[in-house]
């Protein structure tokens, strides 16, 4: 198991989205660790996609979607949970939500954090993996390769053919764009 270096984040943020899946993202915490395997992600790209935060310029809510690959980029929304992403672009801004876990460490942890049972309920969703792992605001901007909140190569072998290719979800502006990636028949996909 080795972890994502800088130059995995420095690219395409679409190649970035799809080389994201089957890895492994890590968080340890005071109350233990708890980690899933990334099997849905969505790209969202600098000024010229009309559904990224990068859109509207640079921001003090935004600002990490314009700095150095291979940051968080945390925020909340809807008034009730907090998004997870990863900072990862080819000069400009980029940045990748991870959108589903298949929970693989710390399951235990994940059930409490969650108040809920059913493994395929514990990480199905951005809001519900932020809940998981216990990722909140104060977790904006941290460096992936030198925090406590990390991504890792499982070694997984990611065929071109399981992973399917759908538009975005919950958005209006760009919501044609096909930049949703995630492994096909995998019952941890937060929808269909």
């Amino acid at each position: 198991m080795k972890i994502l270096d800088y130059t995995f984040y420095k690219r395409s943020t679409v190649l970035a989205a799809k080389g994201l899946l089957g890895k492994l993202l890590f968080h340890k915490t005071k109350e233990g660790m708890a980690s899933g395997i990334i099997i849905e992600t969505e790209a969202y790209l600098g000024e010229n996609d009309p559904a990224s935060h990068a859109a509207r310029k640079k921001t003090p809510r935004n600002s990490a979607m314009f700095e150095y690959p291979g940051i968080s980029y945390v925020y909340f929304i809807y008034g009730n949970h907090y998004c997870f992403n990863v900072v990862a672009h080819n000069g400009g801004a980029g940045a990748v939500l991870i959108r589903a876990l298949e929970p693989y460490e710390g399951i235990e942890l994940m059930r409490k954090r969650r108040a809920k049972n059913n493994l395929k309920e514990l990480a199905n969703g951005p809001g519900k993996l932020t809940q998981a792992l216990k990722i909140e605001r104060e977790h904006n901007k941290l460096s992936l390769i030198e925090s406590n909140l990390r991504i890792y190569d499982l070694g997984i072998k990611i065929k071109e053919e399981e992973i399917l290719k759908t538009s975005r979800i919950g958005i209006k502006a760009g919501k044609e764009l096909p930049y949703r990636f995630f492994l096909k028949d995998n019952p941890y996909v937060s929808k269909k």
